[in-house]
Protein backbone atom coordinates (compact mmCIF):
# COMPACT_ATOMS: atom_id res chain seq x y z
CA UNK A 1 0.00 0.00 0.00
CA UNK A 2 2.71 2.56 0.78
CA UNK A 3 4.03 2.12 -2.76
CA UNK A 4 0.56 2.61 -4.22
CA UNK A 5 0.07 5.75 -2.13
CA UNK A 6 3.39 7.11 -3.35
CA UNK A 7 2.45 6.53 -6.98
CA UNK A 8 -0.94 8.20 -6.37
CA UNK A 9 0.72 11.20 -4.78
CA UNK A 10 3.03 11.58 -7.72
CA UNK A 11 0.13 11.35 -10.13
CA UNK A 12 -1.82 14.01 -8.25
CA UNK A 13 1.24 16.28 -8.24
CA UNK A 14 1.66 15.82 -11.96
CA UNK A 15 -2.00 16.68 -12.54
CA UNK A 16 -1.70 19.81 -10.40
CA UNK A 17 1.41 20.83 -12.34
CA UNK A 18 -0.25 20.47 -15.71
CA UNK A 19 -2.13 23.79 -15.63
CA UNK A 20 1.15 25.61 -15.09
CA UNK A 21 2.84 23.62 -17.85
CA UNK A 22 -0.06 24.39 -20.13
CA UNK A 23 0.07 28.07 -19.21
CA UNK A 24 3.82 28.15 -19.84
CA UNK A 25 3.26 26.51 -23.22
CA UNK A 26 0.62 29.09 -24.13
CA UNK A 27 2.89 31.96 -23.09
CA UNK A 28 5.81 30.54 -25.06
CA UNK A 29 3.58 30.10 -28.08
CA UNK A 30 2.26 33.65 -27.80
CA UNK A 31 5.78 35.03 -27.52
CA UNK A 32 6.92 33.04 -30.54
CA UNK A 33 3.93 34.24 -32.55
CA UNK A 34 4.53 37.87 -31.56
CA UNK A 35 8.21 37.55 -32.53
CA UNK A 36 7.19 36.33 -36.00
CA UNK A 37 4.67 39.16 -36.37
CA UNK A 38 7.18 41.79 -35.21
CA UNK A 39 9.78 40.46 -37.61
CA UNK A 40 7.36 40.73 -40.52
CA UNK A 41 6.30 44.24 -39.48
CA UNK A 42 9.96 45.30 -39.28
CA UNK A 43 10.63 43.99 -42.80
CA UNK A 44 7.52 45.79 -44.06
CA UNK A 45 8.64 49.05 -42.42
CA UNK A 46 12.04 48.83 -44.10
CA UNK A 47 10.48 48.12 -47.50
CA UNK A 48 8.16 51.10 -47.16
CA UNK A 49 10.92 53.38 -45.89
CA UNK A 50 13.97 52.68 -48.07
CA UNK A 51 17.28 54.50 -47.46
CA UNK A 52 17.11 58.15 -48.51
CA UNK A 53 20.87 58.65 -48.62
CA UNK A 54 24.12 56.76 -49.02
CA UNK A 55 26.12 54.21 -47.06
CA UNK A 56 29.71 53.98 -45.91
CA UNK A 57 31.52 51.40 -43.84
CA UNK A 58 33.64 52.71 -40.98
CA UNK A 59 35.56 50.29 -38.74
CA UNK A 60 33.24 47.48 -39.76
CA UNK A 61 30.06 49.52 -39.14
CA UNK A 62 27.71 50.25 -42.05
CA UNK A 63 26.39 53.80 -41.63
CA UNK A 64 23.56 55.50 -43.47
CA UNK A 65 23.78 59.25 -44.03
CA UNK A 66 22.11 62.03 -45.98
CA UNK A 67 23.97 65.00 -47.46
CA UNK A 68 22.29 68.17 -48.74
CA UNK A 69 23.40 71.65 -49.84
CA UNK A 70 26.82 73.27 -50.10
CA UNK A 71 28.99 75.57 -48.02
CA UNK A 72 30.30 75.26 -44.48
CA UNK A 73 29.78 71.74 -43.12
CA UNK A 74 26.94 71.35 -40.62
CA UNK A 75 26.53 67.97 -38.89
CA UNK A 76 23.26 66.95 -37.21
CA UNK A 77 22.96 64.18 -34.58
CA UNK A 78 19.45 62.95 -33.71
CA UNK A 79 18.21 61.85 -30.32
CA UNK A 80 17.42 58.50 -28.69
CA UNK A 81 14.89 56.40 -30.59
CA UNK A 82 14.98 58.72 -33.58
CA UNK A 83 16.56 58.81 -37.04
CA UNK A 84 17.28 61.07 -40.02
CA UNK A 85 13.57 61.51 -40.77
CA UNK A 86 13.17 63.49 -37.55
CA UNK A 87 15.31 66.34 -38.89
CA UNK A 88 13.89 65.78 -42.36
CA UNK A 89 10.25 66.10 -41.30
CA UNK A 90 11.02 69.13 -39.13
CA UNK A 91 12.21 71.03 -42.19
CA UNK A 92 15.57 71.79 -40.59
CA UNK A 93 17.60 69.93 -43.23
CA UNK A 94 15.97 71.82 -46.09
CA UNK A 95 16.27 75.14 -44.28
CA UNK A 96 19.94 74.65 -43.38
CA UNK A 97 20.85 73.31 -46.85
CA UNK A 98 20.20 76.78 -48.29
CA UNK A 99 23.48 77.97 -46.75
CA UNK A 100 25.34 74.92 -45.41
CA UNK A 101 26.61 71.54 -46.49
CA UNK A 102 24.33 69.51 -44.22
CA UNK A 103 25.36 65.98 -43.20
CA UNK A 104 22.93 63.90 -41.13
CA UNK A 105 23.62 60.38 -39.87
CA UNK A 106 21.41 57.55 -38.71
CA UNK A 107 23.32 56.84 -35.51
CA UNK A 108 24.23 53.16 -34.83
CA UNK A 109 21.13 51.00 -34.56
CA UNK A 110 18.73 53.62 -35.87
CA UNK A 111 17.17 54.04 -39.28
CA UNK A 112 19.33 52.08 -41.71
CA UNK A 113 22.62 52.09 -39.75
CA UNK A 114 24.04 48.96 -38.14
CA UNK A 115 24.84 48.59 -34.43
CA UNK A 116 27.36 45.77 -33.90
CA UNK A 117 27.13 44.11 -30.51
CA UNK A 118 30.87 43.95 -29.94
CA UNK A 119 30.93 47.66 -29.04
CA UNK A 120 29.38 49.56 -26.12
CA UNK A 121 28.01 52.54 -28.05
CA UNK A 122 28.77 55.31 -25.60
CA UNK A 123 28.77 58.93 -26.84
CA UNK A 124 32.58 58.71 -26.97
CA UNK A 125 32.51 55.58 -29.16
CA UNK A 126 30.01 57.22 -31.49
CA UNK A 127 32.06 60.43 -31.59
CA UNK A 128 35.11 58.48 -32.80
CA UNK A 129 33.01 56.66 -35.38
CA UNK A 130 31.55 59.87 -36.82
CA UNK A 131 34.87 61.71 -36.70
CA UNK A 132 36.32 59.03 -38.97
CA UNK A 133 33.23 59.05 -41.21
CA UNK A 134 33.32 62.83 -41.61
CA UNK A 135 37.01 62.82 -42.43
CA UNK A 136 36.29 60.31 -45.20
CA UNK A 137 33.72 62.79 -46.53
CA UNK A 138 36.45 65.42 -46.68
CA UNK A 139 35.23 67.41 -43.68
CA UNK A 140 38.02 68.96 -41.63
CA UNK A 141 35.98 71.36 -39.47
CA UNK A 142 32.23 71.57 -38.89
CA UNK A 143 29.47 73.23 -36.95
CA UNK A 144 27.85 70.39 -34.97
CA UNK A 145 24.30 70.21 -33.64
CA UNK A 146 23.03 67.47 -31.35
CA UNK A 147 19.48 67.01 -30.12
CA UNK A 148 18.73 65.18 -26.84
CA UNK A 149 21.00 62.07 -26.72
CA UNK A 150 22.65 63.41 -29.86
CA UNK A 151 23.80 66.41 -27.81
CA UNK A 152 25.93 64.00 -25.74
CA UNK A 153 27.51 62.71 -28.95
CA UNK A 154 28.16 66.29 -30.10
CA UNK A 155 29.79 67.19 -26.77
CA UNK A 156 31.96 64.05 -26.85
CA UNK A 157 33.06 64.87 -30.39
CA UNK A 158 34.03 68.38 -29.27
CA UNK A 159 35.92 67.10 -26.20
CA UNK A 160 37.77 64.30 -28.03
CA UNK A 161 38.41 66.18 -31.28
CA UNK A 162 38.31 69.89 -30.38
CA UNK A 163 40.10 71.05 -33.54
CA UNK A 164 37.37 69.41 -35.62
CA UNK A 165 34.38 71.14 -34.03
CA UNK A 166 34.13 74.75 -35.13
CA UNK A 167 31.05 75.49 -33.00
CA UNK A 168 28.42 73.55 -31.03
CA UNK A 169 24.64 73.82 -30.95
CA UNK A 170 23.15 71.74 -28.12
CA UNK A 171 19.38 71.25 -28.15
CA UNK A 172 17.37 69.73 -25.27
CA UNK A 173 20.29 67.72 -23.93
CA UNK A 174 20.85 65.73 -20.73
CA UNK A 175 24.21 66.66 -19.18
CA UNK A 176 24.14 66.12 -15.40
CA UNK A 177 23.18 62.97 -13.43
CA UNK A 178 19.81 62.94 -11.72
CA UNK A 179 17.43 60.35 -10.30
CA UNK A 180 15.47 58.96 -13.27
CA UNK A 181 13.41 55.81 -12.71
CA UNK A 182 12.06 56.10 -16.26
CA UNK A 183 15.54 55.60 -17.73
CA UNK A 184 15.90 52.32 -15.81
CA UNK A 185 12.50 51.08 -17.01
CA UNK A 186 13.22 52.06 -20.61
CA UNK A 187 16.55 50.20 -20.56
CA UNK A 188 14.98 46.77 -19.83
CA UNK A 189 15.12 45.55 -23.49
CA UNK A 190 18.90 45.99 -23.34
CA UNK A 191 19.38 43.36 -20.60
CA UNK A 192 21.35 40.44 -22.09
CA UNK A 193 19.13 37.45 -22.85
CA UNK A 194 15.90 38.76 -21.33
CA UNK A 195 16.23 41.97 -23.33
CA UNK A 196 16.42 40.07 -26.61
CA UNK A 197 13.16 38.30 -25.79
CA UNK A 198 11.47 41.57 -24.78
CA UNK A 199 12.68 43.56 -27.78
CA UNK A 200 11.44 40.92 -30.23
CA UNK A 201 8.11 40.16 -28.56
CA UNK A 202 6.49 42.43 -25.98
CA UNK A 203 8.33 45.74 -26.38
CA UNK A 204 7.28 46.53 -30.00
CA UNK A 205 3.62 45.92 -29.08
CA UNK A 206 3.86 48.05 -25.94
CA UNK A 207 5.68 50.78 -27.89
CA UNK A 208 2.84 50.96 -30.40
CA UNK A 209 0.30 51.21 -27.58
CA UNK A 210 2.08 54.01 -25.70
CA UNK A 211 3.14 55.95 -28.82
CA UNK A 212 0.43 58.65 -28.41
CA UNK A 213 1.40 59.14 -24.76
CA UNK A 214 5.09 59.38 -25.66
CA UNK A 215 4.37 62.07 -28.26
CA UNK A 216 2.31 63.99 -25.73
CA UNK A 217 5.28 64.01 -23.34
CA UNK A 218 8.01 64.94 -25.81
CA UNK A 219 6.01 67.54 -27.73
CA UNK A 220 4.09 69.01 -24.81
CA UNK A 221 2.93 71.63 -24.10
CA UNK A 222 2.60 71.98 -27.89
CA UNK A 223 0.48 69.64 -29.95
CA UNK A 224 2.21 67.31 -32.41
CA UNK A 225 2.71 69.27 -35.66
CA UNK A 226 1.22 67.84 -38.83
CA UNK A 227 4.66 67.69 -40.44
CA UNK A 228 5.70 65.00 -37.94
CA UNK A 229 3.44 62.62 -39.88
CA UNK A 230 6.51 62.20 -42.11
CA UNK A 231 8.33 60.41 -39.28
CA UNK A 232 8.07 56.62 -39.77
CA UNK A 233 6.75 55.22 -36.48
CA UNK A 234 6.95 51.69 -37.88
CA UNK A 235 10.73 52.04 -38.19
CA UNK A 236 11.04 53.31 -34.61
CA UNK A 237 9.26 50.31 -33.09
CA UNK A 238 11.35 47.63 -34.82
CA UNK A 239 13.05 45.20 -32.38
CA UNK A 240 16.54 46.34 -33.44
CA UNK A 241 15.79 50.00 -32.87
CA UNK A 242 14.02 49.36 -29.56
CA UNK A 243 17.12 47.53 -28.35
CA UNK A 244 19.40 50.40 -29.43
CA UNK A 245 17.13 52.89 -27.68
CA UNK A 246 17.09 50.80 -24.50
CA UNK A 247 20.88 50.63 -24.44
CA UNK A 248 21.13 54.40 -24.75
CA UNK A 249 18.56 54.92 -21.99
CA UNK A 250 20.75 52.80 -19.75
CA UNK A 251 23.84 54.84 -20.66
CA UNK A 252 22.36 58.29 -20.03
CA UNK A 253 23.09 58.62 -16.31
CA UNK A 254 26.53 56.89 -16.42
CA UNK A 255 27.54 59.14 -19.31
CA UNK A 256 26.44 62.25 -17.41
CA UNK A 257 28.48 61.09 -14.39
CA UNK A 258 31.55 60.56 -16.58
CA UNK A 259 31.25 63.80 -18.54
CA UNK A 260 29.85 66.50 -16.29
CA UNK A 261 33.22 67.66 -14.96
CA UNK A 262 34.67 68.13 -18.45
CA UNK A 263 32.27 70.70 -19.91
CA UNK A 264 34.47 73.60 -18.81
CA UNK A 265 37.16 72.28 -21.18
CA UNK A 266 35.11 73.25 -24.22
CA UNK A 267 36.66 76.29 -25.90
CA UNK A 268 34.65 76.67 -29.11
CA UNK A 269 31.47 78.77 -29.34
CA UNK A 270 28.53 76.93 -27.74
CA UNK A 271 24.89 77.80 -28.30
CA UNK A 272 22.44 76.05 -25.98
CA UNK A 273 18.77 75.93 -26.92
CA UNK A 274 15.90 74.22 -25.16
CA UNK A 275 12.15 74.42 -24.79
CA UNK A 276 11.29 76.35 -21.65
CA UNK A 277 8.54 73.82 -20.88
CA UNK A 278 10.35 70.55 -21.61
CA UNK A 279 8.41 67.71 -19.93
CA UNK A 280 11.09 65.06 -20.49
CA UNK A 281 14.28 66.79 -19.36
CA UNK A 282 14.32 69.67 -16.86
CA UNK A 283 15.57 72.68 -18.82
CA UNK A 284 17.01 74.61 -15.88
CA UNK A 285 18.67 71.61 -14.20
CA UNK A 286 20.27 70.52 -17.47
CA UNK A 287 20.63 73.21 -20.16
CA UNK A 288 20.56 76.09 -17.67
CA UNK A 289 23.25 74.50 -15.52
CA UNK A 290 25.37 73.71 -18.58
CA UNK A 291 25.20 77.36 -19.58
CA UNK A 292 26.68 78.22 -16.19
CA UNK A 293 29.50 75.70 -16.67
CA UNK A 294 30.61 76.94 -20.11
CA UNK A 295 31.74 80.57 -19.93
CA UNK A 296 31.50 81.40 -23.61
CA UNK A 297 28.10 79.74 -24.08
CA UNK A 298 24.89 81.51 -24.95
CA UNK A 299 21.49 80.10 -24.04
CA UNK A 300 18.06 80.44 -25.60
CA UNK A 301 14.94 79.23 -23.80
CA UNK A 302 12.10 78.88 -26.29
CA UNK A 303 8.80 79.82 -24.58
CA UNK A 304 5.93 77.38 -24.96
CA UNK A 305 8.10 74.65 -26.47
CA UNK A 306 8.97 71.24 -25.10
CA UNK A 307 11.62 68.63 -25.81
CA UNK A 308 11.16 68.56 -29.59
CA UNK A 309 12.25 72.15 -30.02
CA UNK A 310 13.61 71.53 -33.52
CA UNK A 311 10.14 70.42 -34.59
CA UNK A 312 8.06 73.08 -32.83
CA UNK A 313 10.49 76.01 -33.13
CA UNK A 314 12.50 75.13 -36.23
CA UNK A 315 13.32 78.74 -37.11
CA UNK A 316 14.71 79.32 -33.60
CA UNK A 317 17.01 76.31 -33.96
CA UNK A 318 18.08 77.55 -37.39
CA UNK A 319 18.89 80.94 -35.85
CA UNK A 320 20.98 79.18 -33.18
CA UNK A 321 22.94 77.41 -35.93
CA UNK A 322 23.58 80.71 -37.71
CA UNK A 323 24.60 82.30 -34.40
CA UNK A 324 27.09 79.51 -33.72
CA UNK A 325 28.53 79.74 -37.21
CA UNK A 326 28.90 83.51 -36.92
CA UNK A 327 30.60 83.21 -33.54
Amino acid sequence: MPGAVSVLDKSLSAIKARPFVAAAGLIAGALAASAVVNRQLAKKAQRENPPAGRFMEVNGVRIHYVERGAGRPLVLFHGNGSMIQDFQSSGLIGLAAENYRVIVFDRPGYGHSERPRNVIWTPEAQADLFHEALQRLGVRRAVVLGHSWGASVAVSLALKHPAFVEALVLASGYYFPSARADFAAMSAPAIPGVGDVLSHTVSPLVSRMIWPLLLKVIFGPRSVPRKFDGFPKAMAVRPSQIRASAQESGLMIPNAVASNRKYGNLRMPVIIIAGADDRLIDTEQQSGRLHGEIRQSRMHRVPGSGHMVHQTATSSVMSAIDEAAAA
